[in-house]
């Protein structure tokens, strides 16, 4: 009998055990991603890992490159192939369905009865599975066309048309400009942004009618003033209208908004609702509109912050997180003063900790050099939850911050799976993509990148449209200059005193649009011995 009840408990414990597999992850999401950049694809991909995630995205081919846009069609039969009910939840560019990716959306190739055909996926996607969360973005279309190598001629002053043609006082200009501008370059651009601004309500009325449990209209690169504004109150109309401010916002960014949208359907899978205090190291730079954008930064943070899911607090006693935004790079002495305040926070607190270092000038696309390697020398980023530091303020905000939640909710989810190689994988993300972001955010951006364009320059290329035959040397002298930075970066990363130690074993850089402009990054660790 005792043998029986014996063979009755392994069974049992087996069953138990067998209902989490080893490999497994705890959950699953359907990712179409705006495109096939890094930040697009790679991030929220490693980014996922940090959460227990795994991200099942369409074939990389599918998703285009640059200028050869992503296959809409075949997305859409690949996307229709899947069992919907075996995902926890579904994240949708729009643009990549309605148009193949970001670049794509800013030309008009694709009609937009065929752009409004295509987005019907999406109600596929809610008939087969009316349970799933659904998360959508949107682009409403930046001012400037992309450079394509054919529009040179114009392309600056179609941007400067986009600009001020809205404004009554500068008809002059505005009629100059039109003339110098190809008619049928004017015509297309005007026509790309009235179909982008009907799928944006397509997609808004998505959400109105419970398709989209959350909506993302997402402002790209743009200006205070501009066609865009038009295009955002006609949006907001319709949201306030219809009383969706909890179920669509509309912020600045593009890149970055997967990350958002997946940060925010992992918190709600675990009803993960963190208190966040925001800590600018300039207040007056706070109530400043960043490069490339036409929001205070203040009101960037606050958005953001609601789009993961996250509560945000105005007393650091209450918070559960203290996020620390650095803008002072102009201010003499601020980068190491703002440093110090934090690795004194991450001395004497149990509190989470996300730090976002923004460029308030707009003409570096990476890091503050003292800022961060004062907090790299006292092994800061071993200790906070998310980072990151590239491009515009709302990218790396909407890095940064879905960054600090995944982390955050990994602790909930290793009480809910207490495995050893659960809990063992989720760390070894997060140390892979904080080093991620050390590696490819500042040191590729801050230090490597500007040696590469002085190299490209005594060569007469062009660091935004590199040939192949131009791109392998390219990779291979910034790969030469940054693994000297990575394997100081990984064997300083935890603090000198600590048991833990990482060794670098391998490094890939690429440079996968032909440009400079982004990189994709892959660095391997062990644990040292």
């Amino acid at each position: 009998m005792k043998k029986k009840i014996l063979l009755f408990i392994c069974f049992f414990y087996s069953i138990a055990h067998s209902a989490f597999p080893q490999g497994k992850l705890s959950a699953k999401i359907l990712l179409i991603p705006l495109d096939d950049r890094p930040p697009c694809l790679q991030f929220p991909v490693k980014m996922g890992l940090v959460g227990d995630v795994e991200l099942i995205t369409p074939p990389h081919e599918m998703l285009g490159r640059f200028l050869d846009f992503g296959k809409s069609d075949e997305i859409i039969r690949w996307i229709d192939a899947q069992n919907i009910q075996s995902f926890d939840a579904v994240i949708i560019s729009m643009d990549m369905i309605a148009y193949g990716g970001l670049v794509a959306s800013r030309v008009h190739e694709t009609e937009i009865s065929e752009a409004l055909k295509r987005v019907e996926i999406v109600k596929v996607i809610r008939q087969k599975s009316p349970k799933i969360k659904i998360y959508g973005s949107s682009v409403i279309m930046r001012l400037a066309p992309t450079a394509d190598g054919k529009n040179e001629l114009y392309r600056e002053k179609l941007s400067k048309w986009a600009e001020i043609s809205p404004n009554e006082n500068q008809k002059t200009l505005t009629q100059k400009l039109e003339s110098d501008i190809p008619q049928e370059a004017l015509r297309n651009y005007k026509t790309a942004r009235e179909r982008n601004l009907k799928v944006n309500l397509f997609a808004a009325e998505l959400a109105k009618n419970k398709v989209f449990d959350y909506l993302i209209l997402s402002q790209d690169d743009a200006k205070a003033k501009g066609v865009h504004i038009k295009d955002r109150e006609t949006l907001s109309q319709y949201v306030q209208s219809n009383n969706l401010t909890e179920r669509i916002a509309i912020q600045p960014g593009a890149d970055e908004v997967s990350m958002l949208l997946l940060a925010r359907s992992v918190a709600d899978k675990y009803n993960y609702r963190p208190k966040i205090k925001a800590v600018f190291s300039s207040e007056s730079m706070a109530d400043k509109e960043m490069p490339f954008e036409d929001r205070p930064l203040r009101k960037t943070v606050s958005f953001h912050i609601k789009a993961v899911g996250a509560r945000e607090v105005s007393h650091i006693n209450d918070a559960d997180i203290c996020f620390f935004v650095f803008t002072s790079r102009k201010e003499e002495g601020r980068a190491k003063t703002f440093a110090d305040e934090i690795i004194a926070f991450s001395k004497k607190t149990n509190k989470g900790m996300i730090i976002v270092d923004i460029d308030p000038v707009g003409d570096v696309q990476g890091g503050d050099i003292p800022f961060t390697e004062r907090l790299k020398e006292q092994a800061v980023f071993s200790k906070t939850s998310g980072y990151a530091s590239w491009n515009t303020a709302g990218n790396a905000i909407g890095t940064a911050l879905p960054h600090g939640i995944l982390f955050g909710v990994s602790k909930p989810i290793a009480k809910l799976h207490p495995q050893k190689q659960v809990i063992d994988r989720m760390a070894e993300a997060q140390t892979w993509f904080m080093l991620n972001r050390l590696l490819d955010d500042y040191s590729y951006h801050s230090i490597v990148r500007p040696m590469s364009a002085k190299m490209i320059r005594e060569k007469n290329w062009n660091a935004y449209r590199l040939t192949d035959e131009q791109t392998m040397p390219t990779e291979e002298f910034c790969k030469k200059e940054l693994l000297p930075i990575v394997i100081k970066t990984v064997e300083g990363f935890y603090p000198k005193n600590s048991t833990k130690k990482l060794k670098y074993t391998s490094l890939s850089f690429d440079l996968p649009w032909n440009r400079t402009f982004e990189a994709k990054i892959d660095c391997q660790t062990i644990k040292a011995k």
